[in-house]
């Protein structure tokens, strides 16, 4: 009975390892035939499919929705311009004024390790092209025209400078927010522009002037930016009073027996103020950059077909489809027989004119 036991699961492990694969016998066998006669936009052309295949594609001829780019789309610009735009909002109870600018580069060498090195790079400030939020709304910058730094025919960088003054003085440091951030050309492909980058490509790098002792609190997303500087030391912080309860060791949160025990809280050392300590409340800057930015080229990916037959659905002998523009169409059908190891494919192809 034991040896039955380890022989059944040895004779299934056999049985796997000599699986054969799946092979298709043949490519399939069908037609592909448009009814003659004038075709208008807005009006269903009628395909008869004659035949079989486990599955049909249908590539329309339009644009993004053509077989010759199945594997791939690039299009080519040239360094022939390009538009920035982005929104912009504010949040915070801070009362600096001119904290937020931006510029752009078309040297900066991408080391973003440090501010001597974003420095070492020629940044032209683009602000006063740009309109900035007042508010938690969000506000359109509007579009500038960046096409001055592109014709180098290298990467473009884009950067957002955030200065902190010193807080005392000059009130609270606010957040500034930026979405929807957008690079794209300005000449058009099949009657629209071509985006470059966007906020999550744009994978902005925060650069602080002193990360160690004054940390900004700026953070990135693949959806927004938020900029916001150091915090500050106040001489009339509560912590800078020695008289503070949470200093005095006779405080009923610190004694286990009392009913206002804090088993988690820990008397700190007081240390009073250094108004001599550097780090108080410094002028400080942030930057945030963005990835490089081409604008020779823009990778649109494959084309994509449409599923008209799934290897479950029953056999189809028509197919219609709308164009919604006139034109002339190469169109593709695109049969294929499979397995999970093999497939054979069949293209046909028609060509299609559509009138007004």
């Amino acid at each position: 009975m034991k040896l039955t036991k380890f022989l059944i699961p040895a004779a299934l492990i056999a049985l796997s390892g000599c699986e054969k694969e799946l092979i298709v016998d043949a490519a399939p066998d069908f037609d592909v035939a448009v009814a003659s006669g004038s075709f208008k936009a807005g009006e269903p052309v009628n395909f008869s499919i004659t035949g079989f295949a486990d599955i049909i594609s249908f590539y329309s001829g339009e644009p993004r929705k053509e077989y010759d780019f199945k594997d791939g789309r690039i299009v080519e610009l040239g360094y022939k311009g390009a538009t920035l735009s982005f929104n912009t909002g504010i949040t915070g109870t801070g009362t600096q004024i001119n904290d937020l600018s931006v510029l752009v580069s078309g040297d900066f060498n991408g080391d973003y390790s440090n501010l001597a090195s974003i420095k070492a790079a020629s940044w032209t400030d683009i602000t006063d092209s740009l309109k900035l939020a007042a508010s938690a709304t969000f506000t359109s910058a509007g579009s500038v025209d960046i096409s001055r730094f592109t014709e180098t025919g290298g990467p473009v960088y884009v950067a957002f400078r955030y200065i902190t003054k010193p807080q005392l003085e000059n009130g609270a440091a606010k957040t500034w927010m930026v979405e929807a951030f957008n690079v794209s050309s300005i000449e058009t492909y099949n009657n629209a522009v071509l985006p470059f980058m966007n906020q999550t490509f744009a994978a902005f790098t925060i650069i602080d002037e002193d990360p160690e002792n004054t940390p900004s609190r700026s953070t990135v997303t693949t959806t927004r930016l938020s900029l916001l500087g150091n915090t500050y030391e106040d001489p009339e912080s509560d912590k800078y009073d020695p008289e503070n309860p949470i200093y005095d060791p006779e405080n009923p949160i610190y004694d286990p027996q009392s009913h206002l025990y804090d088993p988690l809280a820990v008397r700190p050392e007081y240390v009073p103020y250094d108004p001599n300590n550097p780090y108080n409340d410094p002028l400080r800057e942030t930057w945030a950059i963005s990835a490089p930015i081409r604008t020779d080229k823009v990778d649109l990916g494959p084309d994509r077909p449409v599923g008209i037959r799934g290897i479950r659905n029953p056999r189809l002998t028509e197919y219609a489809y709308t164009f919604a523009n006139p034109g002339t169409y190469q169109v593709t059908f695109v049969g294929t027989n499979a397995t999970k190891d093999d497939q054979k494919t069949v293209v046909r192809k028609l060509t299609v004119t559509v009138a007004p």
